[in-house]
């Protein structure tokens, strides 16, 4: 069985950077790529419908046009109550200080990264969602 992991950013050459690492990692994954929160909350829907279950691991830009990444939390924790919420890594160009704040906060919130991903710090982050997911190394 696969890890689900989904990558919301609006930044194209960051969402290739992040599903490139992801594919130089140890490990079976399915990688789904949303260019915005709406398209996000689209996929997500789309995934219960067909599945009955949401991504495992989101990495989140929180600096969107149109739906950022705080609403689309709020969404997902509105819209998917009852379902295992997937644990969500944001992803920022941007050292903000309230939002570091802010996401320490969030209990749906697992991590803040500072763009770019690194590999190492990637694996380390994937070893432990697998681990969580029940997945074998």
């Amino acid at each position: 069985m696969k890890l689900t992991v989904c990558i919301i950013d609006d930044d194209l050459v960051s969402q290739f950077a992040t599903r490139y690492c992801i594919q130089q990692s140890q490990g079976d994954f399915d990688i789904i790529t949303c260019a915005s929160g709406e398209e996000g909350l689209s996929v997500f829907l789309d995934l219960v419908e067909n599945n009955g279950s949401l991504p495992d691991v989101v990495f989140l830009d929180l600096v969107m046009e149109g739906m950022n990444g705080w609403t689309f939390l709020e969404n997902i924790q509105n819209l998917f109550k009852g379902h295992v919420l997937p644990r969500v890594y944001i992803l920022s160009a941007f050292s903000n200080t309230l939002d570091r704040t802010i996401a320490k906060g969030n209990q749906l919130i697992s991590g803040y990264i500072d763009k770019p991903l690194s590999r190492s710090f990637l694996d380390k982050i994937l070893q432990q969602e697998r681990k969580r997911a029940g997945f074998s190394s």
